[in-house]
């Protein structure tokens, strides 16, 4: 063995015995960031199917849903559409709660500032005067909103509100990639107004938000404090119309007992 093959061997030593004793000195802090042995491995010698995108609107009627708290004809399918009349403000939730998930939603006002949104990760109940529920909320604006509302007399409000704001609702905490306060809003307007349809896609996995509106990507949210709940449908003042929500399921993540809404019977 040559003079640099042994001094290589030696620095591989004394590296391997550094390393032994650090994870030695440092006991339960290496242990605690060593992978945790799997309990649920697949078996995969045969091929698995993968997933596909499946409907959570059949065109017909509210099957898949359950009204929270708005009135019987608050939610209604009129020709192959989920039509919302706005009244009263409260929510609809998904049967079944999702952890991580694409979800594919088009949607459109039907009045000048038309407020709505949809709510992932929720508790799927509302019990706060606001009667919107807590969960991750994907906003859902028409563009004269900020002129409806403004922030003093003559002054639009922010525009950073029209175009699919993402933030934690009810409680529900998370980290803002493009932050207006704790909000995040997106980095293009790419809301079409009342009367037009918007297609928003967001990818929701492991407590991570992305959203694409209108074909791309342009806002996202992080570390949210719930990753597993309920789907929730907001009715908030005005007529908004669904006419597809499709969900592509993904492979659960490490989500804990504490970042799981607790399930409504």
């Amino acid at each position: 063995m040559g003079s640099n093959s042994k001094m290589r061997l030696g620095l591989v030593v004394v590296l391997a015995g550094v390393s032994g004793v650090a994870w030695a000195e440092s006991g339960q802090l290496a242990a605690s960031v060593l992978p945790r042995p799997a309990e649920d491995v697949p078996h995969t010698e045969t091929p698995v199917p993968a997933p596909g995108f499946r409907d959570l609107f059949n065109g017909r009627d509210l099957t898949g849903w359950v009204n929270v708290n708005t009135a019987p004809d608050t939610w209604s399918v009129r020709d192959g559409l989920l039509v919302c009349s706005g009244q009263p403000i409260g929510v609809m939730r998904s049967d079944r709660q999702y952890e991580n998930f694409i979800l594919h939603v088009e949607w459109r006002h039907m009045r000048p500032g038309g407020n709505s949104g949809v709510f992932v990760w929720s508790e799927g109940t509302a019990t706060d005067p606001s009667r919107l529920p807590k969960g991750m909320e994907v906003q859902m604006l028409d563009l004269d909103w900020i002129n409806q509302h403004p922030s003093k007399p003559g002054v639009p409000n922010h525009i950073g509100y029209v175009s699919g704001e993402l933030f934690g609702a009810g409680g529900l905490v998370a980290t803002p990639d493009n932050p207006r306060g704790n909000r995040s809003m997106s980095h293009e307007l790419r809301c079409k107004g009342h009367g037009h349809w918007n297609v928003y896609d967001a990818v929701c996995v492991d407590g991570t938000v992305k959203l694409a509106i209108n074909g791309r990507f342009v806002n996202s949210i992080r570390n949210s404090s719930v990753r597993k709940g309920y789907l929730c449908l907001e009715s908030e003042g005005s007529e908004i119309h669904f006419r597809t929500i499709r969900i592509l399921e993904l492979p659960p993540g490490l989500t804990s007992a504490e970042q799981t809404a607790a399930v409504v019977d």
